[in-house]
């Protein structure tokens, strides 16, 4: 069968190719027939500008040419013989690549998408999954103060999540778009400024109190420095975006406070978790974390009680073609390209 696929080929060149995908399904597999995909401006920018430096050592997940993407929605076309998930005719969620058609083994993750929830928007919802790995991760007091350091699309959603769960919410980033974007999306408090002018912020509006939980949402080593420097004395750092800029500098006295103030750095990558509840041979749950499953089953249920704004975030619907024109954009319009979604109709 042939198929159209978006391969970043080397460093900052990607092409949408045609290439062969044999339809023969295994037991647990399944086909769809893809509607929509999401760009992962995080990961996918890194390996495109070779920024992730596995894109060069040959044989890793990312190694050059790569099949990008990892948020697809589309319908079933084909099941195989074991396949309980779904049947053919179902519109469902999986981490399949910016592909015409994949094949999708059902032990990896499928969830079906709700009628109510078009499917533009379910494959957006694939920034959420990302974004409340924070969430998870941060032992959550009663009435928090929580500050979001960033607000990308990732930033923007780990924001709705934090407030949705009771946290109240200061949303920090330099762009001015995205602080209105993020205030549309209902973060009551968004701000900007210098370094100590965000700290000064912070501290008014906690009333001295500070941050019980920062988190970091961009990756950027000085941005972690000030999210330290925004929690409170026994308070959480969580890190959600992924590091990945050399950086120099004297950091013990960024440990020091730490040490000295009991503060608590977590990492949140959202792949930590199982992709399916675990249970045990009589059916009961073997663990307390939440599951891949259950987390996106909670993200669908916020869309459609209206909760969590998806829409907004959409800044972007392009065709397959033009998918080097979206990284650029992505990659060096950031406050314009906010979210891209690609339409494989």
């Amino acid at each position: 069968m042939k198929v159209q696929q978006i391969i970043v080929v080397g460093q900052n060149q990607v092409e949408l190719q045609e290439r062969d995908l044999d339809d023969r399904l295994g037991p647990d597999e399944i086909l769809v027939k893809t509607e929509w995909t999401f760009i992962s401006a995080g990961t996918e920018l890194a390996n495109y500008t070779g920024k992730e430096p596995q894109v060069f050592q040959k044989g890793s997940w990312c190694a050059y040419p790569w099949n990008s993407g990892y948020a697809n929605v589309g319908i079933v076309m084909n099941t195989g013989s074991e396949v309980s998930c779904c049947k053919v005719g179902d519109r469902v969620f999986t981490f399949g690549s910016h592909s015409s058609m994949v094949k999708w083994n059902q032990k990896k993750l499928v969830v079906a998408v709700p009628d109510e929830i078009a499917p533009d928007i379910a494959v957006a919802t694939r920034m959420a999954g990302v974004a409340t790995a924070a969430l998870l991760m941060a032992d959550m007091p009663v009435y928090p103060w929580v500050v979001v350091f960033g607000l990308g699309m990732v930033g923007n959603l780990a924001a709705q999540a934090f407030r949705i769960k009771g946290g109240r919410v200061i949303g920090v980033d330099p762009v001015e778009n995205r602080r209105r974007l993020a205030s549309r999306c209902g973060i009551r408090h968004v701000i900007g400024g210098s370094p100590d002018e965000v700290q000064q912020l912070i501290f008014s509006l906690t009333e001295g109190a500070m941050a019980d939980i920062a988190v970091e949402a961009t990756g950027l080593t000085p941005v972690i420095l000030q999210a330290v420097r925004a929690a409170a004395n026994f308070g959480q750092v969580i890190l959600l975006g992924s590091p990945r800029a050399p950086f120099q500098g004297d950091m013990t006295p960024v440990f020091s406070d730490i040490h000295l103030r009991y503060i608590t750095v977590r990492g949140a990558l959202e792949w930590g978790p199982p992709s399916y509840p675990p249970t045990s041979a009589v059916g009961g749950r073997t663990s307390a974390m939440i599951s891949l499953y259950e987390k996106q089953k909670m993200i669908f249920d916020w869309v459609q009680r209206g909760e969590m704004q998806i829409d907004p975030l959409i800044s972007h619907r392009i065709r397959p073609a033009q998918i080097k024109e979206a990284y650029e954009g992505l990659l060096r319009q950031p406050d314009i390209y906010i979210g891209v979604a690609i339409d494989w109709r």
